[in-house]
């Protein structure tokens, strides 16, 4: 069940996004309830690999690199997913930004407590 809210988050949260950023496009929510999905399985595959690969950037820029493989993942995400567009990597890079801000936000507050 947790799984399922964290999906629901990162979707609507990226959904509003989409609003906000000129720079990023979806056809409809179905789009970002996909987007969420795919972020996922890119997180749990691909993203380590990358972070291995990008760990002597990563410790050179002080984590800085890791922002830039959150925009990779998310310029993937949009090779797969149709019904999505980004114009470019920065459009990417401030997307992917603020997407995990507000959805670690929103996932403190809508976690289980016990």
């Amino acid at each position: 069940m947790n799984l399922i809210i964290r999906l629901l988050i990162t979707a609507v949260v990226a959904f509003l996004l989409t609003k906000v950023l000129p720079g990023v496009h979806f056809e409809g929510f179905s789009t970002a309830i996909i987007f969420a999905i795919v972020l996922g399985v890119l997180n749990l595959i691909l993203k380590p690999i990358l972070s291995l690969f990008g760990l002597p950037l990563t410790i050179i820029t002080l984590g800085f690199f890791a922002l830039v493989i959150n925009a990779i993942i998310v310029l993937i995400a949009d090779y797969f997913i149709d019904s999505m567009e980004v114009n470019g990597f920065w459009w990417a890079f401030i997307f992917s930004i603020l997407l995990s801000i507000i959805t670690s936000l929103a996932n403190s507050m809508f976690a289980d407590k016990d």
